[in-house]
């Protein structure tokens, strides 16, 4: 259920991509345990010039391959967040060859009344999920 907002910059095929993405969901099902079919990505493209990512002192160089990932979620604990980010890094790197400093992620946190999966209901509430 975790909504994922992806962006990268412009260059990668449509498999790289589709590997990109398929990667990042199996790094969120092996954290958080979700079912396979609990998938919302949306992935956007930009030109270089337009996703400025800068290191925050930190020393990093980040190249063209960079990927943010932005996820609003139910609340999840530390453990499982640190868990994400290390298997997200771990499979972005063996898989899309994403060097681990150019992965940027930034969690929301939000509640059960926050989310509708369609009809106009809140799933969640009602207990359909």
């Amino acid at each position: 259920m975790p909504l994922l907002r992806i962006d990268v910059i412009k260059g990668r095929s449509e498999e790289e991509l589709k590997t990109l993405l398929q990667a990042i969901h199996d790094a969120m099902v092996l954290s958080f345990r979700v079912p396979d079919r609990d998938r919302y990505q949306v992935l956007t493209e930009h030109d270089a010039g337009r996703m400025i990512l800068e290191d925050t002192g930190l020393g990093f160089e980040r190249s063209h391959k960079t990927v943010l990932i932005h996820m609003t979620t139910r609340r999840r604990s530390e453990e499982e967040k640190q868990s994400f980010y290390r298997n997200l890094v771990q499979s972005l790197e063996e898989r899309c060859s994403v060097p681990p400093e150019d992965v940027v992620i930034s969690c929301v946190e939000n509640s059960d009344a926050d989310w509708s999966f369609g009809h106009g209901k809140a799933q969640f509430l009602t207990g359909e999920l």
